[in-house]
């Protein structure tokens, strides 16, 4: 299996994933999980992301199998969880007042795929994916914050930056040019 990217994102989030979804490279090792705090309203980010690439994105089933390349986006009113080979989907409780919530991915994601995992927290107003992006860097997995400075919200950004020390603090742009990194099979 290729790498787990987890990617977290809320106010201001959308701008970032198509820049993100657009520079990622077609075929891609990763399998790739988003979850973007849309409560328990329709989602059409996969309408908005599908036509940027060529990669299978789309909400998945709860028990479906891990495959890599494709963008797995977190259902409304549904949190994303990773298992070994495949994912779950829960209704449990809300997480920073949200569900789906980034943190529930993000700490799944640790624990069963350890060093494989990069985790990427993007503009939003609260702190999720903070205590998640810990969880990852402390197994050994690559902890990435868009830069507070250009986040359109900057709250999520901020609360990661103070929970650890993540590996990377980068602009949009520079996220955007690592993605044949997070694509790739082979350690950063």
């Amino acid at each position: 299996m290729g790498r787990i990217v987890v990617i977290a994102a809320s106010v201001g989030g959308v701008a970032a994933l198509r820049s993100l979804v657009t520079a990622l490279p077609v075929p891609c090792s990763a399998s790739i999980f988003v979850v973007l705090h849309v409560g328990n309203h329709k989602s059409r980010l996969a309408q908005i992301l599908s036509p940027l690439t060529s990669l299978v994105v789309a909400q998945p089933m709860d028990g479906a199998s891990i495959e890599p390349g494709r963008i797995y986006l977190a259902p409304p009113d549904h949190h994303l969880l990773i298992e070994p080979d495949r994912m779950r989907l829960s209704r449990g409780p809300k997480v920073h007042h949200t569900r789906p919530a980034a943190d529930p991915l993000f700490m799944s994601a640790a624990e069963a795929y350890r060093e494989q995992v990069i985790g990427i927290v993007l503009s939003g107003g609260d702190g999720d994916g903070a205590a998640g992006l810990r969880q990852i860097k402390a197994h050994g997995g690559l902890a990435i914050v868009q830069d507070p400075d250009e986040a359109q919200a900057p709250g999520m950004p901020l609360a990661a930056l103070a929970a650890d020390h993540p590996d990377l603090c980068l602009s949009l742009p520079e996220i955007t040019t690592k993605p044949r990194t997070l694509c790739s099979t082979i350690s950063v």
